[in-house]
Formats: C-alpha cells, sequence, structure tokens
C-alpha cells in the first residue's frame, strides 16, 4: 500500500490536534502506526485473506476539443474517452501461519515501544491537563 501518500495529510491533522494530543505523538510517533498495522492483521487473520491496493486504468469521457481543433476535426461534442489511473482494493491470500507470527511479533512490539514512552506520555499529561 502507499502508506506515504497519507503523510501530508496526517501531518496537517496533526499539526490541527490538541497540544497533548501532540506531545503524545511526539513521544511516541511510532505507536499509532503499530496499531494500525496491528488492526489490519487481525482483520486479515478473521477474514483468512488480505486486501492489496493495485492501479487500474478506468474509461473515462475527457475534453479533447483542443486536439480536435489542432486535427483539423469539425463537428462532435469534443469529448472522447480517456484512460483514468485508479486505486482499487484487491483481495488477495496470505499465508496465515505467517500473518498470526507477525501479528505476534507487532503486538510484542507494542508492548515495549508503551513501556518505553509511558514516562513521556505521564508527562505530556502533566503538562497538559485535559
Amino acid at each position: 500500500m502507499k502508506h506515504y501518500l497519507a503523510a501530508p495529510f496526517l501531518l496537517a491533522l496533526l499539526a490541527c490536534a490538541p497540544p497533548l494530543q501532540r506531545c503524545i505523538h511526539q513521544a511516541a510517533p511510532d505507536l499509532p502506526v503499530l496499531n494500525r498495522l496491528i488492526a489490519e492483521t487481525q482483520g486479515n487473520l478473521k477474514r483468512g485473506y488480505a486486501y492489496a491496493d493495485v492501479v487500474v486504468e478506468r474509461p473515462i469521457w475527457v475534453d479533447c476539443s483542443n486536439w480536435r481543433a489542432k486535427s483539423g476535426h469539425d463537428g462532435g461534442s469534443g469529448r472522447c474517452m480517456g484512460l483514468a489511473p485508479t486505486m482499487m482494493r484487491k483481495p488477495v491470500a496470505v499465508d496465515l501461519t505467517a500473518e498470526a507470527a507477525k501479528l505476534a511479533s507487532m503486538q510484542t512490539r507494542r508492548a515495549a515501544l508503551e513501556a518505553q514512552a509511558q514516562p513521556a506520555i505521564a508527562q505530556c499529561q502533566a503538562q497538559f491537563p485535559k
């Protein structure tokens, strides 16, 4: 998946976040990502398959009146068929044993990150009480 495409949106959203949330994100920036990946892996195990994002070309109507005028074509609406790339989710098979091992590994990592970040999160909560 193209997670980097969401980065500008997430950064803009974070800029609007309350000070407590910004502080916690700075203290433990990997936790939200890890939590999302854990939820995705749990979904894969529950379904028995995963999703992959693929780009497909879809036909669309485009304005080609400028092209028609330059090439000497007369009449018509100036619209023609073109192709546009579109992102689609496609079900894909996964090795469920490997997914379960990946999930266990991520859960262990999350526990370690939470323990490591807990003092900083407590400091954020003291600095920015609700």
